[in-house]
């Protein structure tokens, strides 16, 4: 039996990277750890391809085996392979402390409980997998009643309970079953990653199926993690893991993306029709380009289409369809948690004289700059929006009552202090408010444009909190 790879019958093999590091420099104490070291035990997941798997010959292979033996090699380890048959099994392992790495990881609250992790060794975005005929999902907090199908264990099923309750999870024992069960309807979705689910859509042959959606706060950040005994084994991984390159990345995920076709064929005759072959399988990669190259365009217009629908054109901030989808996001969040959060409610002062005076070309410039103040002013995980007119909300999770003022305040100065074209200064009054149990989005709003109302009736350029 011979092995014929496609991939190198269209092109060139893509060459690994060379292994040799560029000089690391390690502490005395971590050059000790290393010279006494005669190896370090591994645990693994047995069968998540193209990212890893234990192969019939008891060998780690896949993206993840080339990519941890690439760092060991560089810091000078060598691993030792725990061989177990399924993912519990090397998860109890691993927290009974018989292996001290975990090959391929994202971090999680759960996993921090035995394990430290390096930085990140491999990205990949995380995608919603549905049939051909689900809709769109731009959110998956409007999905109600859908049942998502997850392997046990994973940090997408930890994460998802705890951020989408609306959703009920069945688990399956592997990727592919997971998969297998949004083909055949015994689940309407599946959370995966991008490169797993390409590799076992093709693989499999599950052409009923598509990308509905994505969650860019989900993308995988692998890691190698570390039994928390292990910190200077981590100081030493670490080191190693930062001195792999994109580039090296891309050349060993490409290596296992590729597809291998077996062939029980003698291989005298694979040599008379290779020729053949070679030009109908280069006929077909081309063909098959050419439709990745129109899927990737097609994804790239529905996210540009998902984008303009929440953002207002003017501002380039998330319009009044967002804040509200965000707005009720949080207000439920707080209700299960019980953390706080708030909202700030602002209004240009004497916004009409502007338009009045100068034109509204004049005044949408104002509302421009005021929108690059705010959104230059505040914290990542806050939300930046326009909600109507001159007036702009801004949602922000994790603030108490003195929180909300301090930035409310930040953002009154930030803006009064800003010399805008034509107009000169422009002052802006603020209403900001804190959840209360029980409130709802309605209630929530009233309450900042309460203090809103305060704030003009103050005199205007000030903030008032409720």
């Amino acid at each position: 039996m011979y092995r014929f790879l496609i991939w190198l019958a269209l092109c060139l093999p893509i060459a690994l990277a060379s292994a040799q590091p560029s000089t690391i420099s390690f502490t005395a104490e971590e050059q000790a750890y290393i010279a006494r070291t005669e190896s370090i035990k591994m645990c693994v997941d047995p069968d998540w391809m193209p990212f890893e798997r234990i192969n019939e010959q008891g060998q780690h292979e896949g993206i993840s085996a080339d990519l941890v033996q690439l760092v060991a090699q560089r810091v000078g380890l060598r691993i030792e392979l725990l061989r177990l048959k399924t993912w519990d099994e090397m998860l109890a392992a691993s927290k009974a402390g018989h292996c001290q790495i975990m090959s391929f990881l994202n971090r999680t609250p759960a996993r921090d409980q035995w394990l430290i992790f390096t930085d990140p060794i491999f990205y990949d975005p995380n995608i919603l997998i549905t049939r051909e005929e689900h809709a769109y999902v731009g959110d998956l907090r409007g999905v109600q009643q859908q049942i998502v199908a997850l392997p046990r264990g994973t940090s997408i099923e930890e994460r998802l309970r705890r951020d989408y309750p609306n959703l009920s999870i069945i688990l399956t024992g592997t990727e592919q079953e997971a998969i297998a069960k949004v083909s055949n309807r015994t689940a309407d979705m599946t959370v995966r990653s991008l490169i797993v689910a390409a590799y076992t859509i093709k693989k499999e042959g599950l052409f009923n199926l598509k990308v509905a959606g994505q969650i860019p706060e989900y993308t995988n950040q692998l890691r190698i993690g570390v039994l928390k005994g292990e910190p200077l084994l981590r100081a030493v991984l670490d080191k190693g893991v930062r001195t792999i390159t994109p580039q090296e990345r891309e050349a060993i995920s490409n290596k296992h993306v590729a597809i291998n076709v077996q062939s029980r064929i003698d291989y005298t005759p694979v040599l008379q029709v290779a020729g053949g072959a070679a030009l109908l399988l280069l006929l077909a990669f081309m063909w098959n380009r050419k439709l990745a190259d129109y899927s990737r365009r097609l994804e790239q217009l529905n996210l540009e289409l998902e984008r303009l629908s929440v953002t207002d054109k003017l501002t380039g901030l998330y319009n009044r369809v967002r804040l509200d989808a965000v707005l009720n996001g949080e207000i439920d969040r707080a209700a299960r948690s019980g953390q706080p959060f708030g909202i700030i409610l602002l209004d240009i002062d004497h916004f009409k004289q502007v338009n009045d005076e100068h034109g509204h070309q004049v005044g949408d410039q104002v509302l421009q700059g005021v929108a690059g103040l705010l959104a230059g002013n505040t914290r990542k995980v806050d939300t930046v929006g326009r909600w109507g007119g001159e007036e702009f909300l801004i949602i922000c999770p994790h603030v108490d009552m003195e929180g909300i003022a301090q930035l409310a305040e930040k953002l009154r100065q930030a803006i009064a202090g800003h010399d805008f074209p034509v107009v000169g200064q422009k002052t802006a009054s603020f209403g900001a408010c804190t959840y209360w149990p029980d409130d709802h989005a309605n209630s929530l709003v009233a309450r900042a444009d309460a203090a809103l109302y305060a704030a003009k009736h103050q005199g205007r350029n000030c903030v008032e909190v409720l």
